[in-house]
């Protein structure tokens, strides 16, 4: 849950809606299930702390799997931090336009490209819960 809270908080941060909370919580559910990966094809990627366990799809890291080759050329630490890499995905949320008014699915992959675009949806609702108790936690 920590990670989801530096998302929304990070979000917050930028002035962001709730929207876009849950379109990040949802693509950090599908790509990571909210863990900050590191990836055995990017040896580096173990260097850096926190992280939750490893992956091996392509050289993605981190919590939204952002590829290093075309995120994370320079930035391969930042990527493996959620504060970084929520504002990366974040600021590429915004530069699609419209964003707010699709699908969280349509969104989530406009940001991310996935081989699996259908697959950002099944996390939608568990996404909202947790943006909503993340929001009544911090209302308390």
């Amino acid at each position: 849950m920590q990670h989801a809270i530096t998302i929304v908080e990070t979000g917050q941060d930028l002035g962001l809606s709730r929207q876009a909370f849950v379109v990040a919580i949802a693509t950090a559910m599908q790509e990571s299930q909210l863990e900050v990966l590191a990836n055995v094809h990017v040896p580096h990627s173990f260097d850096y702390e926190p992280r939750d366990g490893y992956g091996r799809d392509h050289d993605s890291v981190g919590i939204f799997q952002q590829r290093v080759r075309y995120y994370c050329v320079n930035d391969l630490q930042y990527c493996m931090d959620p504060r970084y890499s929520a504002m990366k995905f974040y600021n590429d949320l915004e530069r699609v336009g419209g964003w707010e008014d699709l699908p969280v699915t349509v969104a989530a992959q406009r940001v991310q490209g996935s081989a699996f675009p259908d697959h950002y949806a099944k996390h939608q609702g568990a996404a909202e819960l947790i943006v909503d108790s993340i929001l009544d936690w911090q209302d308390a």
